[in-house]
């Protein structure tokens, strides 16, 4: 697989791919890092070989062209054109290798009046009516980093579609371009909601729904320590046990009473303000009230369960997320720490057969 280095959610979907399995060839641009990170601690380029290759150089197209004639699927993040205008497009690539699955991945897609546009998650999410989901009814949206629009939209649709493509080729020997646009996936995210706002029991703005946080009992939570507990009590059985734990007391508001939902809320929060997070931790832990602490990326790290399973590793000197999903016989594993640019760029010349690949161009270009 070959992968044209660029920013977000492309190198994730690469990664993803990586890690379970695909060799795939980052092409790098002679010149610095992006952003400014080190590519040595950029947990994106794990499980990669990196070479060196100027595509606007007179050589930098044809050593591509090369590369894709042996390659399966080929990744890249430019915007709408970029990769036609360095003669390395969809047209060029499969008219050297039929069987190509060509992934490509934008904000607003390769057509459509913003395809030209620039972007980025929050502007994408927001247009897809996904950042107006989060948060309270008063104040502005919640941000959600960048893991809604960028990573669930963007690179995990761009990873369902290359395989499915991949199938495809391997099945009739015909590839095919995948469009991957993070609107296009973000808008997909929402369709159980779709559903539920046609069906009269979703209401079209944030803080009032049954899963927005405007149900009492799916909600985040302050304790004494200005620590964070989330609720999720949706079921019968398990707000029961909840509200026991929790000591409401037998002249709660019921919890089928949507009137009564301020109340109940109110009641709820001034419970949580009594005790610490980790005092709190320790009351529900263990239990099927379906209430957990709010916890930062380390604290994340360092959970019991997540300890126990692995979820989290510690590869050349990183702490980052283990490969997901699991698989019994063909396991993802951390093979390769994050790549070097350029620094395999002999290694993949000797194992693709492709001598004219090194040296690689030196001069700096930003398509």
């Amino acid at each position: 697989m070959v992968e044209l280095a660029g920013l977000g959610p492309a190198p994730f979907a690469a990664m993803l791919l990586a890690d379970l399995g695909a060799d795939v060839v980052r092409v790098d641009r002679p010149g610095p890092a992006p952003l400014g990170v080190d590519p040595a601690r950029d947990v994106t380029n794990r499980n990669k070989r990196s070479v060196l290759l100027d595509l606007k150089s007179p050589e930098g197209p044809g050593l591509l062209l090369d590369l894709v004639e042996r390659a399966d699927v080929l990744v890249e993040g430019y915007r709408p054109g970029v990769a036609e205008r360095l003669g390395v497009g969809p047209a060029a690539c499969l008219a050297r290798n039929p069987r190509l699955v060509y992934g490509r991945m934008t904000g607003w897609g390769q057509d459509g009046p913003l395809a030209a546009r620039a972007g980025h998650d929050i502007g994408y999410i927001a247009t897809a009516g996904a950042l107006g989901l989060i948060g309270p009814p008063e104040g502005p949206p919640a941000v959600p980093a960048n893991l809604l629009g960028d990573y669930a939209g963007g690179s995990l649709y761009l990873v369902v579609g290359v395989l499915a493509a991949l199938h495809h080729a391997r099945t009739t020997g015909t590839g095919q371009v995948v469009d991957a646009a993070i609107v296009d996936g973000t808008a997909h995210l929402g369709a159980m909601l779709w559903g539920m706002l046609g069906a009269g029991v979703w209401q079209d703005r944030r803080g009032v729904n049954l899963l927005d946080g405007g149900c009492p009992y799916y909600a985040v939570y302050a304790t004494a320590d200005r620590g964070w507990m989330a609720v999720g009590a949706l079921e019968p059985q398990f707000y029961a046990e909840f509200a026991a734990l929790l000591e409401l007391g037998e002249d709660a508001p019921d919890r089928g009473d949507l009137t009564r939902w301020p109340e109940l809320r109110d009641l709820i929060a001034a419970r949580f303000a009594t005790r610490t997070r980790a005092e709190w931790t320790d009351l529900f832990e263990g239990t099927d009230a379906c209430v957990a602490p709010v916890l930062s990326l380390r604290e994340a790290a360092a959970h019991p369960h997540l300890r126990a399973r692995g979820t989290f590793a510690e590869a050349a000197g990183l702490l980052q997320p283990a490969p997901a999903p699991r698989f019994s016989a063909t396991p993802g594993t951390l093979r390769r720490p994050p790549a070097r640019p350029g620094a395999h760029t002999a290694e993949v010349a000797r194992d693709w057969h492709l001598p004219a690949l090194a040296p690689a161009a030196t001069e700096s270009h930003d398509p």
